[in-house]
């Protein structure tokens, strides 16, 4: 996530800028690369930048080539007197995948 500069709201991806939501401040992208799933906004970008991610890891088996470890970071995306939503991203094939305490 990017905020702005000029009055600290969040930035959106807006071709190869940012654009702030509020004043309309647009500052360039670094050079990582940027990737939409299906049904995301554009506000909900994550970098996956060549080396690090930003994010933590941790033990995770992915379903896809069973690596053991994982990005992982918690979203709000039910009400909010439920639980976050975990979501993890395999550190070698950046497979994405969910879990939720149901």
């Amino acid at each position: 996530m990017e905020f702005c500069d000029e009055c600290g709201s969040l930035m959106r991806a807006e071709g190869d800028v940012w654009e702030c939501s509020q004043c309309r401040n647009v500052e360039a992208k670094g050079s990582g690369e940027f990737v939409l799933t299906q049904g995301q906004e554009a506000s909900e970008v994550i970098d996956v930048s060549d080396s690090e991610s930003g994010l933590p890891t941790t033990d995770a088996r992915c379903p896809d080539c069973g690596n053991d470890r994982a990005y992982w970071y918690l979203q709000q995306i039910r009400a909010a007197d439920e639980s976050e939503t975990r979501f993890f991203v395999c550190t070698e094939c950046e497979h994405r995948w969910r879990e939720d305490d149901h």
